[in-house]
């Protein structure tokens, strides 16, 4: 059993990579998952403290029992 979820990182010039959070996919209808979509949750997060060509997301797959993150990063087809 598993479960697709975004990492979302942003890029600093001093601090190099920094991750910021994990959103779980709850949408049941995958038409409405666009890289767009992804990327106002992360801007809801930030707000207008970094710039969204900074930021960036992966996509993975959480295994339910184990809990661990596998990474998967597919491509959103619907862009």
């Amino acid at each position: 059993m598993a479960m697709l979820a975004y990492e979302l990182y942003t890029f600093n010039k001093k601090k190099g990579y920094e991750f910021i959070g994990v959103l779980p996919e709850r949408r049941e209808d995958p038409m409405r998952i666009t890289k767009d979509s992804v990327m106002n949750w992360g801007k809801s997060l930030l707000g207008n403290t970094v710039d969204s060509k900074d930021m960036f997301f992966r996509q993975v797959v959480i295994d339910r029992l184990s809990g661990r993150i596998l990474w998967v990063d597919l491509p959103l087809d619907n862009n």
